[in-house]
């Protein structure tokens, strides 16, 4: 998955045909034995791929979703917080004794902001917790939350942005939120679905209307590329 375009899997639709292997072109590498296939389709045809179900948050806390456990690489000392602000800093910073982090630069793709120190950065989950919880994640095991909460398995699933931005944002979903950098919004919309696909998370019917407006106006050459998660 490319991300920023670096990390993201919005993607332009200019890059469909490198992405599906068109006639004159190298294929994509084949999927690895025992790896779920990627999907790569149009943000319309995405959207459409949505279950529309009511939500529903009752019952929901955030300790419901175990998250910034030991990351990907528990040898690495770093929970996965830490792991994100690695690899999608700008300006890398030092890791010391438990991995606490000093210094270090990112730039925030919601505000097209850059910042200076984790303690300016959020490390937010695109589809917030408690909308996944209303969303399907309710009844989910225990186990499975905390893959969730956790997943750098796809670049789209957590990013590194402003601490402002993200309470600004709080929980709510494209219906009620989009970034403040109107550049943004497609990424943003193509980051939403591809978790919300990855996933098996459903979308409420105000949801799934903002989805429509931006992936058939402003968004409509966007792409989103997903795979199921394990």
């Amino acid at each position: 998955m490319i991300k920023n375009l670096p990390r993201g899997s919005a993607l332009t639709l200019a890059l469909l045909p490198l992405l599906l292997g068109a006639p004159g072109q190298a294929a994509p590498a084949p999927t690895p034995a025992g790896a779920r296939p990627a999907v790569v389709t149009t943000l319309a045809d995405a959207v459409g791929l949505v279950k529309v179900v009511d939500e529903n948050r009752t019952g929901y806390q955030p300790s419901a979703f175990a998250h910034w456990t030991s990351g990907e690489l528990p040898s690495d000392g770093c929970d996965t917080r830490n792991e994100v602000l690695l690899a999608e800093a700008v300006d890398v910073p030092a890791v010391g004794a438990g991995c606490t982090l000093t210094g270090g630069t990112w730039v925030s793709y919601y505000d097209d902001q850059q910042v200076a120190g984790p303690a300016a950065v959020d490390v937010v989950h695109t589809v917030p917790l408690a909308e996944a919880w209303g969303s399907g994640a309710s009844a989910w095991t225990a186990a499975r939350r905390e893959a969730y909460a956790n997943d750098q398995g796809a670049a789209a699933s957590l990013s590194a942005v402003t601490a402002r931005t993200n309470r600004q944002r709080a929980d709510r979903g494209p219906a009620d939120w989009l970034p403040p950098v109107p550049e943004a919004h497609c990424r943003y919309a193509g980051e939403w679905v591809a978790t919300k696909l990855r996933w098996q998370l459903t979308a409420d019917d105000t949801e799934m209307e903002a989805l429509k407006v931006l992936a058939e106006g402003p968004c409509e050459d966007t792409v989103v590329q997903y795979t199921a998660a394990p």
